[in-house]
């Protein structure tokens, strides 16, 4: 009983995978074709397709039209249908949002250091304010709402949607959590206030291999530290 389910769920996955590619081979908003001619071109029962086409229109990549001209249209999935199911994944996944907490600190060296490729007299200003604020930041939600507006900055200033999208949801569920982004006391957000401070200067002044450094000091401290609280050691020093 469970090897033809199994097989049936495979059968709707190749199937669904067979309308992506149609609906991304076609412009965005265009008839891909009725129900009937999707199942004969893709070779599979009207249910299978009905079953594939739902899986699509979940994704927002398709959307079925009745009357007149009506049939299956394919689509392109706007940035908050994206977000919502990676926070939808994320939230519902605990270990992965560590994960992508973890992936977003680290690539964030990489952005830092491209941003200094990128300066200009606008973005240095903001840069500027930025750095009058952090010192501001005494709790964690402080420090998550300088975080959205530090890298949202740097991602006007370099252009990598897809590490922003990441960037924005990881931040978005940090800020739902019970847990601040900073799990420590006072020195901990001092040591944060202080490397950034450090970042913005770097990136500033244009340097982009001191830039990448001082992020990758800076993120490597909160990367460890996320470690250490998921497995503490089992002998602590006392």
């Amino acid at each position: 009983m469970a090897e033809p389910l199994k097989l049936r769920r495979s059968l709707v996955g190749a199937t669904a995978d067979g309308l992506r590619d149609l609906v991304f081979a076609a412009e965005p908003d265009r008839l891909i074709g009725s129900l009937q001619d999707l199942a004969k071109a893709l070779d599979v029962g009207i249910v299978t397709l009905q079953q594939a086409a739902r899986v699509l229109e979940h994704e927002g990549l398709l959307e079925a039209r009745r009357g007149p001209g009506g049939g299956y249209y394919g689509r392109r999935p706007d940035s908050a249908a994206v977000e919502r199911s990676i926070a939808a994944y994320l939230r519902s996944n605990p270990t992965s949002f560590e994960e992508a907490l973890n992936i977003t600190s680290l690539l964030f060296n990489e952005l830092a250091a491209a941003a200094a490729e990128r300066v200009d007299d606008i973005a240095r200003a903001g840069l500027a304010t930025l750095r009058q604020r952090v010192e501001t930041c005494r709790t964690g939600a402080d420090c998550g709402a300088f975080e959205a507006d530090f890298q949202d900055l740097l991602f006007g200033m370099v252009d990598w949607p897809l590490f922003k999208l990441l960037t924005v949801v990881t931040l978005r569920v940090s800020a739902t959590k019970s847990a601040s982004l900073l799990r420590g006391g006072e020195q901990d957000i001092a040591d944060w206030r202080a490397g950034r401070k450090r970042i913005i200067a770097a990136i500033s002044s244009g340097d982009r291999d001191l830039a990448r450094f001082e992020a990758d000091r800076s993120n490597r401290r909160a990367v460890l530290r996320s470690i250490e609280a998921q497995h503490p050691p089992e002998n602590p020093a006392c």
